[in-house]
């Protein structure tokens, strides 16, 4: 009996691909080329391999309308990634396929990545490696790029999730305060005694430092305005490793420039690899490349996630465990 047929848009980690290459007919993207930022391209791949699944990531354009073209064969569409923006989840339920994504195995990392930003915009570590590599540094000085301490600060979690509290247990460990804002207060053991805000302008004006970990989509568009801004204490620091489309980039460029929020550290951007041109221009950003999950075992624990999902639909003819919508 032939294996299914399994199209991978992106390459993935060395025991990914081997994985994926002995359980199926496997179509790789070894070399990264970029097909995979047209959906007309995946979709053309799909129908001339006779792909029964794709195992795709994010940014991959899977809305309606690559779905829509993709051949009748595919039954599942696995993501490597826990957000499913770039998939139209609804369009693909119409036609029977199958969603997957990968939660739980990235939090970590990815609460590991924001602290990293956290301790980079308030000890301005951006801007001493600058001044380093640029040969500008003339030795030790009792005034040099003086950040603040995250000891006795307010902590703001905006999505107070895995990732969130994730984050939370790391900030206890600096001795900070854990304030929340979630859709609902969650329980006495996972709050770990932090402070559940249930109105917003009460959330941001609390707080010392904000860190977003809310999801995507319309409901949290550009949902870190002007107004919200402006609520936030002077001096305040904004990290967002959540989703780029929750921030309003102007505002928040607008709110640097003038020292209103003291600094910033992003993972990730409305629109990338793009970004809003006014952080290039900013000493007080620190920008990585979305590197949440980038480390070497949680890659290879959501290569081995999807394919688990894909295994369940295509090999046991099962539900996939993460199934989405």
């Amino acid at each position: 009996m032939p294996k299914p047929v399994l199209l991978l848009t992106r390459r993935l980690p060395d025991a990914i691909e081997a994985r994926a290459a002995r359980d199926y007919d496997a179509r790789l993207n070894s070399a990264d080329e970029p097909w995979y930022r047209e959906g007309t391209e995946i979709a053309r791949r799909a129908a001339e391999a006779g792909a029964a699944g794709i195992l795709c990531a994010a940014g991959d354009p899977m809305n309606a309308g690559t779905i829509g073209a993709l051949p009748d064969s595919v039954k599942i569409i696995a993501t490597f990634s826990v957000g499913t923006d770039h998939i139209d989840v609804p369009a693909a339920k119409a036609r029977g396929i199958t969603v997957a994504n990968t939660p739980e195995v990235l939090s970590f990392a990815t609460a590991e990545c924001a602290f990293t930003l956290m301790l980079m915009a308030a000890r301005r570590a951006g801007e001493g490696e600058r001044m380093v590599r640029a040969g500008k540094w003339d030795g030790w000085a009792p005034t040099q790029l003086m950040g603040v301490t995250l000891e006795g600060k307010r902590l703001g979690i905006a999505g107070f999730g895995r990732i969130g509290r994730e984050l939370a247990a790391m900030a206890r460990g600096f001795r900070m305060e854990i304030h929340y804002r979630d859709l609902n207060r969650v329980p006495p053991d996972l709050e770990q005694g932090a402070i559940f805000h249930a109105e917003e302008r009460d959330f941001l004006s609390s707080i010392d430092i904000l860190s977003m970990h809310m999801p995507g989509g319309e409901a949290t568009r550009r949902w870190l305005n002007a107004e919200r801004l402006s609520w936030m204490r002077p001096g305040s620091i904004v990290i967002n490793t959540g989703r780029g489309g929750s921030v309003d980039d102007a505002a928040l460029v607008a709110a640097l420039s003038s020292d209103h929020i003291r600094a910033a550290g992003l993972d990730v951007y409305d629109g990338e690899p793009k970004l809003f041109p006014g952080y290039l221009g900013l000493a007080n950003v620190a920008l990585l490349p979305h590197l949440g999950s980038a480390t070497l075992e949680t890659r290879d624990a959501m290569g081995q996630r999807a394919l688990s999902n894909v295994d369940a639909v295509l090999l046991h003819g099962k539900k996939a465990p993460d199934a989405v919508g």
